[in-house]
Order: C-alpha cells, then sequence, then structure tokens
C-alpha cells in the first residue's frame, strides 16, 4: 500500500504520520487489496479536516471527516473508510460467487446430452 500525506497549512509531524500508518492499517487487515491512498489533512480556523481517498482495483473509495481535535478527525476518517472498504469487499465477494454460479449452471447444462431416450411404443394384441 502506498501512503501519501499531505498537509494544507499544517507540517506534518512524526506522530501524526505514525497515528495515521496505524490506523489506516485496519483497513489493509480487512482488505489487503488496496492500491494506494492518499491522505490530505487541513485546518480551517477551529476545524481539523481530513481527507482520505482509497484506491482498489475498479473503483475510487472517498473519506472526510472534520473534528475539533486533529486525532479524533483521524479516528472518524478511518471509522468511515473502514466501513466503506468493508462494504466494498462484500459487494465484490457477493458478485463474484453469483457469476461464478450462473457459469457453472450454464456449462453443466452445456455439457448434458440433448438427445431424448426412446418412447416406449404401445403394444397391440
Amino acid at each position: 500500500m502506498n501512503l501519501n500525506l499531505t498537509g494544507n497549512h499544517l507540517p506534518i509531524t512524526n506522530a501524526i504520520r505514525e497515528y495515521i500508518v496505524v490506523k489506516l492499517g485496519r483497513v489493509t487487515r480487512h482488505f489487503d487489496h488496496v492500491i494506494d491512498v492518499n491522505v490530505v489533512l487541513c485546518v480551517d480556523k477551529l476545524q481539523q479536516i481530513v481527507e482520505a481517498n482509497v484506491h482498489v482495483r475498479g473503483k475510487e473509495i472517498h473519506a472526510e471527516a472534520a473534528e475539533a481535535d486533529m486525532y479524533a478527525a483521524i479516528d472518524a476518517l478511518a471509522d468511515k473508510l473502514d466501513r466503506q472498504v468493508l462494504k466494498y469487499k462484500e459487494k465484490q465477494s457477493v458478485h463474484r460467487h453469483d457469476g461464478a454460479a450462473i457459469k457453472r449452471e450454464v456449462a453443466a447444462d452445456e455439457a448434458r446430452p440433448t438427445t431424448l431416450p426412446p418412447v416406449p411404443r404401445a403394444v397391440q394384441n
């Protein structure tokens, strides 16, 4: 997983970087096909805003959190991302299994012989 951190009007300290890595580790623990994550930290007067874009195969997941404390905003962002990634993972597994079942049924139908058994004739006395 590639992690890009950007700070708008905010220097990114080692403590904040470590905290983000630990919190986003939960996302990668639930879904390991994360390609990269872009996190933007921003200070707007009294609001601490954290935005993240998670790039997974075929989708870009976006989440944003704003709190009075930066660490609380990071916690809220990690929770939102975790829910969205789990929802995406569930959708992928449902679609994959449904499609595989349909393909197996079609393949089984094609493999069955199309000839019908002979029809018994009525016996005449």
